[in-house]
């Protein structure tokens, strides 16, 4: 029996993406992805969650990333789970688990008040799946 790992989030934007061009011209955007849950506490007393997932796009998604995504944008990530683990310079084992994304969907609104957020005339947010990424990230 295979596993799933699938992960879909609905958040804003941290900060405008990092974008970094690997060699053979590969781009790769990362950036961080704010969600928020909200709910009632047992005193009736409204409280606000949230957590930061980091967010890496390959190639054609980190391009997209790169000409419309910017801090606060809200987006809509499906992609992966991928921890990767690594040695400091002090010789530490550090970890980071992140969001590996092959569909992205924009869902600020356009000005003219369509869904989009930015994307070109006739796109309408939703890219296909890149499955070509490579398996190591540089940062």
């Amino acid at each position: 029996m295979r596993g799933v790992n699938r992960v879909m989030l609905i958040g804003n934007i941290g900060k405008d993406p990092d974008i970094q061009i690997l060699e053979g011209n590969i781009s790769v955007a990362k950036f961080s992805l704010a969600t928020t849950e909200a709910y009632k506490d047992r005193s009736g007393k409204l409280i606000s969650q949230t957590e930061w997932h980091t967010i890496v796009l390959w190639r054609g998604l980190a391009e997209l990333a790169e000409k419309y995504l910017r801090k606060g944008s809200l987006v809509y990530i499906e992609g992966r789970l991928k921890t990767r683990s690594w040695e400091d310079k002090e010789g530490n084992k550090k970890f980071a688990t992140e969001i590996v994304g092959d569909n992205l969907i924009m869902l600020d609104k356009r000005t003219d008040g369509s869904p989009g957020g930015g994307f070109p005339e006739g796109m309408d947010g939703d890219i296909p799946p890149v499955d070509d990424r490579p398996e190591q990230l540089p940062f």
